[in-house]
């Protein structure tokens, strides 16, 4: 429940029906003034159970349009429902770690109810003050080379994975928890929004099996479940984050799958409560829902919040509004090529189209910010040549050029890496690599080193040394 029974003290007595039941939106009609504010929680009464709803706006001086967070099968006109004394609440603190909640935060695990005297707090928090903030400008390492090259991700900043359906957004995801929460010193809330069940049992087994479940807690919006739930998930894994930076002054990982679905079920709630829609159908407040949900996210003094996010691109289209105004708040992006998937070069990140505000000499250094540009520049000009390699083939190509390509393709190779997370289905251990390792194998590449060595070689290892010793390996005694 958003909040427990005792919230009805002051105004549980007030009698409110029914009136009007649109899908996930509901009209109630109040007896008398003053009407519950806006972003103020409601319990409504159907076929014995409570349902909770969150205000939206006030219709008339007696009626208000509420978004209701569970499901609202069985409602009919004249079921009866009281206000909760304000916005939904949670319970937080380190008595949620290890547990699967939902949006109301209620246990969906299976596991025994929280304690009812944990603190609780409304999942409607404002973002800190400007002058409490923090900048990001440490890099957080993760172990995966083509990140932590060409995208390095800040602590304290936030970070999004773009690409379309079946390039392996998910899959990077429980990666870098896996990779992350072991060297991680605080605690991980992953928020799944609009998750398939199969998704959000694979990632619970996973985090399990890693021993990383005890130190996180998961927040579920799942897909079958009312718009408005997947649209408040994210505020409740946010509200969880805040306590633990605010109050107990832990550094947190937050994890967010998948914020193009928070848009989506904003989009749903939007069309119900009867606003015209705008670019592409979004909803007219597409920006300033964006905003609320990633301004939270925020790190202060003596404590961080580090958040990774998948965004699902429609359609491959990085032009759609929703996937652009996502990306203005972020600091790092991670841009999945679906080319690169079709070739098996996996993670299938881009090179050219990823990028970070941390890749920058002041802060990596200029040694990682030279490899990273040559890097970038050498698979651009392989790019370039490509239709010219269709066409005529590699041997008409200058000298200098078939040394390009075949450090480009060579580097390519080098920058795929096996998951532990998908090892049961490839067969290959999973390898976290050094950022010195990484930079070290891109630099000797890039100078020539590796050009006698075959493709296959530098294909799903790890360091450099792995790679020679398959090579030697491979090679003819």
């Amino acid at each position: 429940m958003g909040r427990p029974s005792s919230a009805h003290a002051k105004r549980g007595s007030w009698p409110a029906l029914v009136v009007a039941a649109r899908g996930s939106v509901v009209d109630l009609r109040f007896a008398a003034p003053p009407l519950p504010r806006v972003g103020d929680a409601v319990e409504i009464m159907v076929e014995g159970r409570p349902v909770v709803a969150e205000v939206a706006l006030h219709v008339d001086p007696l009626t208000v349009r509420a978004v209701a967070l569970d499901g609202t099968g069985g409602l009919s006109r004249g079921a009866t429902a009281r206000p909760l004394d304000g916005p939904v609440e949670v319970a937080v603190g380190e008595g949620v770690l290890g547990r699967i909640l939902d949006t109301l935060g209620r246990p969906v695990d299976g596991g025994p109810p929280l304690d009812p005297g944990l603190t609780r707090r409304s999942i409607r928090q404002p973002p800190p003050p400007l002058a409490a903030r923090q900048a990001a400008f440490s890099v957080f390492e993760t172990g995966i080379k083509v990140v932590d090259l060409l995208s390095p991700l800040a602590r304290g900043g936030k970070a999004g994975m773009f690409g379309g359906a079946g390039v392996g957004k998910t899959v990077l995801v429980m990666e870098l928890i896996r990779a992350t929460a072991h060297a991680h010193a605080g605690v991980s809330v992953f928020a799944g929004i609009g998750e398939r069940t199969r998704e959000a049992h694979e990632l619970a087994l996973e985090m399990r099996a890693s021993g990383v479940l005890e130190r996180t807690v998961l927040v579920l919006g799942q897909m079958n479940e009312p718009p408005g739930a997947r649209w408040r998930a994210g505020a409740t894994a946010l509200t969880i984050a805040e306590h633990f930076r605010d109050v107990l002054g832990r550094n947190v990982l937050l994890l967010m799958d998948n914020v193009f679905r928070f848009v989506q079920a904003g989009a749903e709630v939007s069309g119900l409560l009867g606003r015209l829609p705008s670019r592409v159908g979004y909803q007219p407040t597409l920006a300033t829902e964006v905003a609320a949900l990633e301004q939270r996210i925020a790190s202060v003094a003596g404590a961080t919040v580090t958040s990774i996010q998948a965004v699902y691109v429609p359609a491959d289209d990085f032009t759609d509004p929703a996937v652009a105004e996502i990306f203005g708040h972020l600091d790092s992006a991670i841009v999945l090529s679906r080319a690169m998937a079709a070739e098996g070069l996996y993670p299938a990140i881009d090179p050219l189209q990823s990028s970070s505000v941390l890749l920058d000499p002041l802060v990596v250094g200029d040694h990682h910010y030279r490899v990273a540009q040559g890097v970038r520049e050498t698979v651009a000009r392989y790019r370039e040549l490509r239709d010219i390699i269709a066409l005529v083939g590699v041997e008409e190509l200058s000298g200098e050029d078939r040394a390009l390509v075949r450090r480009a393709r060579r580097l390519q190779r080098f920058l795929t890496q096996p998951f532990g997370v998908t090892e049961a289905f490839t067969g290959l251990a999973g390898r976290s690599v050094a950022v010195a390792d990484t930079l070290g194998g891109c630099q000797d590449i890039l100078d020539g080193r590796c050009d006698d060595w075959s493709e296959s070689a530098l294909y799903m290892v790890g360091d450099l040394d792995e790679a020679a010793a398959k090579e030697h390996a491979a090679s003819p005694r």
